[in-house]
């Protein structure tokens, strides 16, 4: 059985460099850095979103949950995703995301419902 920590630690490890490979192929304009780069808030936002997926959250509650610690930490809307202004285009309501940010929604769940199974 793998460690609690590492096992959240490796799901989200996986899941950010998912999303980040997602943001290549969609042609997103601001990658996130790898995870090995990433910052302390994060990776913190990743491993947050793991344990979300892993009490069985949809797709659109991991948004939900994710535009809630946006806000609470100070973030805004904002037309470019900027970490050190805290502005992000992703801070509206699920509905009205494009289609690949709601795919990077389902893809962020697949993979933590996939891992966590294996890692159990």
């Amino acid at each position: 059985m793998i460690d609690p920590v590492q096992r959240l630690d490796g799901i989200a490890r996986v899941c950010h460099e998912a999303n980040r490979a997602w943001q290549i192929v969609t042609g997103d304009p601001v990658v996130s850095p790898s995870w090995d780069e990433a910052s302390v808030d994060q990776r913190m936002s990743a491993r947050d979103g793991v344990q979300v997926a892993l009490a069985g959250a949809t797709p659109e509650q991991l948004h939900e949950s994710w535009t809630r610690n946006k806000l609470v930490n100070g973030w805004t809307f904002g037309a470019v995703k900027d970490e050190a202004a805290k502005t992000h285009p992703c801070l509206v309501p699920y509905d009205e995301l494009p289609a690949e940010q709601r795919a990077k929604d389902a893809l962020f769940g697949a993979i933590v419902t996939a891992l966590g199974r294996a890692a159990s």
